[in-house]
């Protein structure tokens, strides 16, 4: 069974709490967790004149993508995957005391014959098209000893799956310890953010007086927080339409004035014609970068960088923020802040060429049929 958007329509249904966690994951009680994902599901908390309800154990950690899946599946029993404890079920309203009694028990054997009893890997698809990943949802026994894992397992979870390689592979041990921190100490995905947007500032003016090295501390910092509110939001279920807008507003507008203001800091307001021209090109290939993207996703029905392996691994390397503030931190520690700027603009044509490549072969490969995502097969 694929996973189904929260919105999708479903009969009036509440969500109930049975028992109680034995810790707390990313400063919340299980209680608070599972709330707050009934809230975000748009599953009632309370069960009024509801016409089922889903019933999830606190002492388990359950994963979003499995309550989603089971809020639209009535009469259904979600198990471990090895089939030894009961952990969910969504039942009528008149069967809900029945149904709690057995996750009470932990014994799928109390529920009515009718029900089906689905593990994780059968009742949700381990495909993620938001996070453009694969990851079998998360459905973990919450104890004090496992909560560390636990919360290692879901703060992967909520990495995007084609990304860059400092974002992939130098961001994640610190940031967890950073995403950990701000959980417990009570600190909000836009505090986070509104952080991060001082850093770009920062960073601007500093390129613009020629100091790259100190302006790439800023620049660095700014990217390593713009990995930490998305965690920080996802992990603990508190993200909001106007946070992920001011979050990827900044995000996207950001890179080219960064790129003029390293022009400005080598020629002055007045840029050279060759500073001039390199900033053009840099900054029309972000902008033909991103069109490149969206009429991928208008064409063909999925990101370009999901397409097939070849795509995901070349976003780790692609024209984008982080690889491109690589280069320009290479020649800017050797003295050569201008050789910087020529290498980003050279990198920046390279990859649009590679992207063109692939709009022009995925657009031949449609002519045979359908294209998908080499994440959606079966691994």
């Amino acid at each position: 069974m694929s996973n189904r958007d929260s919105k999708a329509a479903r009969p009036a249904i509440a969500g109930r709490v049975v028992g109680r966690g034995a810790a707390e994951i990313w400063g919340m009680s299980s209680e608070q967790r599972l709330q707050r994902l009934f809230a975000r599901l748009g599953i009632a908390v309370e069960a009024g004149s509801a016409d089922g309800q889903v019933l999830v154990r606190a002492d388990f950690v359950t994963d979003e993508a499995l309550i989603r899946d089971l809020a639209v599946a009535p009469r259904t029993a979600l198990t471990t995957e090895d089939g030894a404890a009961l952990v969910a079920v969504h039942a009528p309203a008149a069967e809900a005391g029945v149904a709690a009694t057995a996750l009470i028990e932990g014994n799928a054997a109390g529920l009515p014959q009718t029900y089906r009893l689905l593990p994780p890997s059968a009742l949700s698809s381990s495909y993620n098209a938001k996070l453009r990943k694969r990851m079998q949802p998360l459905l973990e026994p919450l104890t004090a000893a496992k909560a560390p894992m636990i919360e290692a397992r879901m703060f992967t979870g909520a990495y995007k799956g084609a990304t860059d390689l400092v974002t992939k592979y130098v961001w994640p041990r610190p940031a967890l310890t950073v995403t950990r921190w701000c959980a417990r100490a009570g600190i909000s995905p836009n505090a986070v953010t509104w952080v991060s947007l001082g850093c770009v500032i920062a960073a601007f003016w500093l390129f613009w007086q020629g100091a790259f090295i100190a302006g790439l501390a800023f620049a660095w910092m700014m990217c390593f927080l713009d990995t930490v509110d998305g965690k920080l939001a996802r992990v603990t279920l508190t993200s909001t339409k106007l946070g992920d807008v001011f979050d990827h507003g900044i995000d996207l507008v950001h890179p080219p004035f960064w790129y003029y203001a390293w022009g400005v800091g080598l020629s002055g307001p007045t840029l050279t014609p060759e500073i001039a021209a390199l900033v053009a090109v840099i900054v029309a290939g972000y902008v033909i970068g991103r069109l490149q993207e969206g009429f991928f996703i208008w064409r063909f029905g999925l990101e370009i960088h999901i397409w097939r392996p070849v795509d995901t691994w070349f976003r780790l390397i692609t024209a984008r923020r982080n690889p491109n503030l690589i280069l320009l931190m290479a020649f800017a520690m050797v003295g050569r802040p201008d050789l910087g700027l020529w290498s980003v603009a050279l990198w920046t044509a390279a990859s649009l060429g590679f992207h063109f490549l692939r709009i022009a072969q995925a657009a031949v490969a449609k002519r045979r049929g359908p294209i998908a995502s080499w994440l959606a097969e079966p691994a």
